[in-house]
């Protein structure tokens, strides 16, 4: 069984993870304070500000990166050298392996890609 973990707010990480619901029966579940994950999984989050890791997201990491194995993280391309910088920073911090990085809610050859790293 297949976990994902995810944080949006914007919408475009939530919109991904519906896409991915239509092409595999994984467990995907939106990060809070209050989740303690029980397996391990991948996690997806987004960028804010000028590449920056949302708070959400570093609270969750802080208390459960051991249950993570890779970190994928959306962007928006006009950000420059900030695209997707959130995956470079969880990564560097918490030496977890960036499995992909895509633009805002992603295409579905981004959905594909995702699915085919996974089940690599």
């Amino acid at each position: 069984m297949t976990w994902i973990y995810y944080d949006s707010k914007t919408g475009n990480v939530e919109r991904f993870v519906n896409r991915l619901k239509l092409h595999r029966d994984w467990t995907i579940q939106k990060i809070d304070e209050a989740l303690e994950p029980l397996h391990e999984g991948h996690l997806i989050t987004y960028t804010t500000g000028f590449g920056e890791v949302p708070v959400s997201t570093l609270r969750f990491l802080d208390e459960n990166s051991s249950m993570i194995k890779s970190i994928s993280s959306s962007g928006n391309k006009n950000w420059g050298p900030n695209y997707a910088m959130a995956a470079i920073r969880i990564s560097n911090q918490f030496k977890l392996p960036i499995l992909m990085q895509f633009e805002l809610s992603g295409t579905m050859a981004d959905i594909q890609k995702f699915i085919e790293k996974i089940e690599g």
